[in-house]
């Protein structure tokens, strides 16, 4: 029976990404195959042979870890340091995350993730997926809307003639022939 009052139109929802579609798919796929490959390999070894894989795997990660820790600190007391704002030539820390990345994915127990996190140690995948996710990135800040987070650092990166990047912070006023006047005091 209707009553002759319109029906209220709701706004469409919006679109789920693909990320919020798959990754809860891939995680949980991901967790199977794990738990599979440990009891494949434990039924061929043994499983006291999994729980010393396991715990070298964590050892091993932590190790790293550490490493790229100390190495990522290192460089940015060298950049402070620095007074001619060049970045230090001994070494640079692109790889250090994916370093910690890789020690990370050997901390969690599993043998998938321990040949990921390997993977990740390799200094020629590094430099690869550093050059892939810097590209992705700019990609991404260069299709930014006008207005939004990703424009907004655009226009704080300024880039000079002979390449360097300059930091800088980008303030515009939106009236500045119009004075509001004086303020009033404030009150306590």
């Amino acid at each position: 029976m209707t009553t002759g009052a319109p029906t209220p139109t709701y706004p469409a929802r919006p679109r789920r990404s693909r990320l919020r579609t798959y990754l809860p798919l891939g995680i949980a796929v991901w967790l199977v195959l794990e738990i599979w490959l440990l009891t494949v390999v434990a039924g061929a070894a043994s499983g006291f042979a999994v729980f010393l894989l396991l715990v070298a795997g964590f050892i091993l990660g932590s190790v790293v870890i550490k490493r790229a820790g100390r190495r990522a600190f290192r460089n940015l007391t060298e950049t402070l340091q620095q007074q001619s704002g060049v970045p230090p030539t001994s070494g640079g820390g692109e790889g250090n995350g994916l370093m910690m990345l890789g020690g990370l994915l050997l901390m969690i127990p599993g043998l998938i993730s321990d040949a990921l996190g390997l993977l990740l140690l390799v200094p020629p995948v590094q430099k690869a997926l550093s050059r892939y996710a810097e590209c992705a990135i700019d990609r991404k800040i260069r299709e930014a809307a006008p207005g939004s987070v990703g424009d907004a650092f655009q226009q704080a990166r300024i880039h000079r003639a002979d390449g360097k990047v300059v930091q800088g912070e980008v303030i515009r006023e939106e009236n500045p022939t119009t004075d509001p006047g004086p303020r009033p005091p404030l009150n306590r």
